[in-house]
């Protein structure tokens, strides 16, 4: 029985609501990275970022749950879905600490026009010029944000352009899982996954975190981790992945005030002029993917 709710106008709402929350959380997930792996080793903050992530999960949702709840139907796209992510945080982490956060955040924001284009080319589904032209223009920002062989440019950020298509591929895994599997059974599996696979490097490079504040800011990572992941995979019980992808763009906001409040560090020109390209271009697909859904009178 399909966990999906039906292509209501209220359930694709609900979606772009849950997905707003996550790109929040998220972007508190990352300002915490980026202020622990100034002093901490990238693979134990991941680790831990994981390790807090299930247990957090666990707690929470596990006294509530039934048998049938943990009951995995495709195990294997599990797995993989949990490789996928601990390779996405662990690339995210190395380069935040070379990047600003905006600066990661604009380059993610190529995601919706990455998975507009894995739905083209590997979903058969079909794009008209106008949203070609979107994603040409979006890949244009994102140009000007890496500005090649410029003064700005660091190679960390090939990094975060790896993750972006890591995003993409991860997003319709959600997608394809909110389908059969509970999402909470999907949070412990991407969490537990990564968090047996990194152990081993983590513990071998381990470094005691000092001081409550390290701790704190330890367990705050997990948390949003955690919620964020367990929103984003309910928010695609509600609404498809090229409703909700567009409105990853908020998290450049979130991010950049991060940056701002807890780094001192506030984006350059080209930041915000590839940024706002690649949100426009986002927008625009998400206004052709509302104007294709409304019933012709």
């Amino acid at each position: 029985m399909s966990n999906l709710h039906s292509d209501t106008a209220q359930n694709r709402r609900i979606g772009i609501a849950l997905v707003t929350v996550t790109t929040l959380l998220f972007a508190i997930l990352d300002a915490s990275a980026k202020w622990l792996v100034q002093s901490l080793p990238v693979l134990q903050v991941v680790w831990l970022r994981f390790l807090l992530h299930t247990l957090l999960t666990a707690a929470i949702f596990m006294p509530s749950m039934n048998k049938e709840s943990f009951h995995i139907q495709n195990p294997k796209l599990q797995l993989l879905r949990g490789v996928i992510l601990a390779t996405m945080t662990c690339l995210n982490f190395f380069a935040l600490q070379y990047l600003q956060l905006a600066e990661s955040a604009a380059i993610l924001f190529s995601t919706p026009l990455i998975i507009a284009l894995i739905s083209a080319w590997f979903l058969h589904e079909k794009l008209d010029r106008q949203r070609w032209m979107a994603i040409g223009s979006g890949f244009v920002g994102v140009l000007v944000i890496i500005r090649p062989g410029g003064h700005g440019f660091h190679p960390a950020i090939f990094l975060i352009i790896l993750n972006a298509m890591l995003y993409a591929a991860f997003n319709l895994m959600t997608r394809r899982l909110a389908s059969s599997d509970h999402p909470i059974t999907t949070q412990l599996a991407s969490a537990a996954v990564p968090s047996l696979l990194l152990a081993p490097f983590a513990l071998w490079q381990w470094q005691m975190p000092e001081g409550w504040l390290t701790w704190g800011v330890i367990v705050l990572a997990g948390l949003t981790g955690g919620l964020g992941h367990s929103a984003s995979a309910l928010a695609h019980r509600y609404a498809t992945a090229a409703v909700l992808g567009p409105f990853l763009y908020q998290q450049i906001i979130y991010m950049t005030l991060a940056g701002w409040l807890v780094f001192g560090q506030m984006p350059d020109s080209a930041v915000v002029i590839g940024a706002c390209i690649v949100v426009m271009s986002g927008l625009f697909l998400l206004w052709r993917e509302f104007r294709m859904q409304q019933p012709v009178e």
